[in-house]
Parts: C-alpha cells; structure tokens; sequence
C-alpha cells in the first residue's frame, strides 16, 4: 500500500458533480494514506460566462485569480482540490499547428498552478496521474514527478472527445510510467503502446446503494403511482442504451412498467421511447436519491448496445444494482463481467433471452439477496482503491532502483 506520499490528479470530472466520478472517488481514497491534491476539471473562459453566478462558480471564483495557489480545502482528510485560473476555449479548432501551439499556452497554465502548490507546500517528491483528462496530455513532461500515471477510464466515444483526444491520449500512453485501465478491452487496446499497463476495473460505493435495503428508508415518491412489476434502470439515457432491443421487449412485456431514472439526451432517444405507455421517465435524480430509487425496483437493468465502445464498460450500477439486493439483468456487451459477478447476473443475447430473463429474475427476486449483496462487497471502491494504491507503491519502487 502507497503511505505518506504526495500525490497530484487531474481529473476528468468536477469535484462537485452531481454523480460519483471514478476520479474523484480514486482521490478520496487515496488520501485516506497520503497528501491529495485533485486538480479540478479546468474551467475555460467560455465555462466562466456560461456559468457565472451559479453555485459551481461562486466556490471556484476565488481561486480563479493567478495570485492564488488555488488550494480549497475539504472535509476529507488529507484532500484538496486545486482550482487553475480559467483556460482559452480551444477544441473548436481544427487539429493542428495552432490548436497544439495554444494548448501549450493553457497546460502552461495549470503547470504554473500546480508550480505555486508545490511552493507553497514546499513539496520535493510527487506522484502525477492524469485520470482520463487526455486533453492536457503534456502536464507532466513540463514538471518533474517521481512517477507519472494514466488512468484510461473510457472510450474515446463522442466527437468533441475525438477530434483532439485520439492524438493526445496516444501521447499520454506513451509517455507515461504506468497506465491503469478500467475494463480489459481498454488494457488490450493500450498494453501495445506502453507494456506497463494494468488492468483495474471499476467498482461501487455500495454503502450507499445498499441502504435500499434498510425496511425504513421509503421507496422514492416518484415510483408511487406506476403499476408493479417495475423493471427499472438508473443512469444516463443515451448512445450506449440498445433501444431496437427495448423496443421489442417492452413492446411484449405491457404488463410491466419501465423505470428509466436519469437525464435523456434527445439526440441518441427514438421518438416511440418518449411515447410508449408503459415507459416512464423520471429525468436527472440527485445520486443520494439513488438508493430510494433503486428500491423500488423489482429487477434492475443494464440494456447496453453490444458494440467496441460497450465493450470497454466496466458499469459502476452493476454493483450497486447488487449492494441494493436487486436482481440484475443485463445484455452481453462485456462479458468480460462474467468473471466478476459469477452466475448471480443474467446476461442476453436478444430481445427474447432479455425477456425470458426478466421474468425469471421477478420469480427469484426475494431470493439471493445475500448473495448479490456478497458479490458487491467483492467489488467495492475500498478493493479497487488498495490495488491501485499497491501498483502505485510497486511501480514507485522501481522507478527508484
């Protein structure tokens, strides 16, 4: 285990997001030992208008100046956040001589804030990881970290990712110490660039998810007046969800409600989902209602395209679907997840094996639960933290002899 270093993430995510992010989870756990520093998703000068006057700024806007170190201390021990100064807009340019020349101008930035935290903290000896943040890839080439890491946390998936994020992830896995990738699809994809690259899957805060089980705690309000069985999903509705597979199993299933709780993206959504009776949309829920939420499912779902980007999915509601007691149905995208979930977790091929699954699961859904919930515990951000921590302490261990 990685004890009493200093360590300094770039995250892919806000601190403050409304849903947990495999970055800032990483960092609070590793601070539980050492001196975290987490670098929050820069702020750009077109984020700074968008969002001024909202709570996300007000308690970014101190730190903005460049007379400030940008340290905002947290209630977590060990834990803080570092605020850059805001950065030009540049990913609407084309690839290019001057995308990378004013690229360098803003990573320039964050290393003169993460320059200013190291002399203020008077630090000598540090560990860098950029966590899925592949749009500064160069940040440690311009400091001088004792070892520096890239957590592949996801596919490069939409376009606004791409258009930079190809070349610039390819940099990062190449010039990194070690990368730590979240499915095995990804550790394939990168082992060729960089033989230091380990595989680390995702996991669930189940602590909180599994407070569904609590015979106190009510089932979410929303949930009230929808006719049982309700098969429900958490989570974003968007480019990963198969909805031709939906389609056809809700189309034979009407004597089941379909929950679908989270924020729609309308783009990637046929108009027939918005339509269909026994559909129904909750829209985005605050993630400490998840719990609540997830209790009123009958069986729980993971109805994922079987593509190469799902592939690379290590789904953090897996786990807390099971740390809530709930059966899990799922389609065959990553059946990678077969070796972590066992026999407990039903995964289809088709419509018809989707929905043979699901009446079978409403059958045993009172049954197992110790055993969903066991499985869960197997998979825990605790486990998922101590291993990245041990590689950390091993790959450290190296760079120094």
């Amino acid at each position: 285990m990685l004890r009493g270093k200093t360590i300094f993430i770039l995250g892919t995510a806000k601190f403050d997001a409304p849903y947990q992010s495999t970055s800032f989870t990483i960092a609070q756990h590793l601070a539980k030992d050492n001196t975290v520093y987490y670098v929050d998703y820069p702020f750009t000068w077109k984020d700074y208008f968008k969002y001024k006057g909202t709570a996300e700024f007000k308690i970014r806007q101190p730190y903005f100046p460049s007379s400030s170190d940008g340290i905002m201390p947290t209630k977590t021990p060990g834990l803080s956040i570092v605020i850059t100064p805001p950065l030009l807009p540049i990913n609407f340019l084309p690839e290019g001589q001057l995308y990378r020349k004013l690229l360098k101008w803003n990573e320039g930035l964050i290393v003169k804030r993460i320059e200013k935290v190291l002399k203020s903290r008077q630090i000598s000896d540090y560990i860098y990881i950029n966590s899925f943040n592949f749009h500064y890839p160069d940040i440690a080439d311009k400091l001088n970290p004792v070892l520096t890491v890239y957590h592949c946390v996801d596919p490069l998936i939409v376009d606004y990712d791409k258009k930079h994020g190809q070349i610039s992830e390819a940099k990062l896995v190449k010039n990194s110490d070690l990368v730590v990738c979240t499915s095995k699809q990804l550790y394939e994809e990168k082992k060729p660039l960089n033989p230091a690259t380990y595989f680390i899957p995702n996991a669930a805060d189940i602590t909180h998810s599994s407070k569904a089980l609590d015979p106190a705690l009510p089932v979410h309000a929303s949930l009230a007046n929808i006719p049982k069985p309700l098969i429900g999903y958490f989570g974003n509705i968007e480019r990963r969800i198969d909805f031709d597979l939906l389609k056809e199993v809700i189309t034979n299933n009407t004597d089941k409600s379909f929950v679908f709780a989270g924020p729609t993206v309308p783009e990637y959504i046929p108009e027939w989902f918005f339509n269909t009776p026994n559909i129904h949309l909750t829209g985005r829920l605050p993630y400490s209602e998840m719990p609540a939420m997830i209790k009123g499912f009958d069986v729980a779902m993971i109805p994922f395209k079987k593509d190469e980007v799902s592939r690379t999915i290590f789904p953090l509601k897996l786990f807390e679907y099971l740390g809530a007691g709930k059966p899990v149905v799922a389609t065959d995208f990553n059946l990678d997840l077969v070796d972590f979930t066992y026999d407990i977790v039903l995964y289809c091929s088709d419509a018809k094996s989707f929905s043979e699954a699901i009446r079978n699961a409403l059958k045993e859904a009172e049954m197992m639960i110790g055993k969903r919930v066991e499985i869960a515990k197997e998979n825990t951000w605790d486990k998922r933290a101590a291993e990245f921590s041990a590689l950390l302490e091993s790959n450290l261990a190296k760079s120094k002899k």
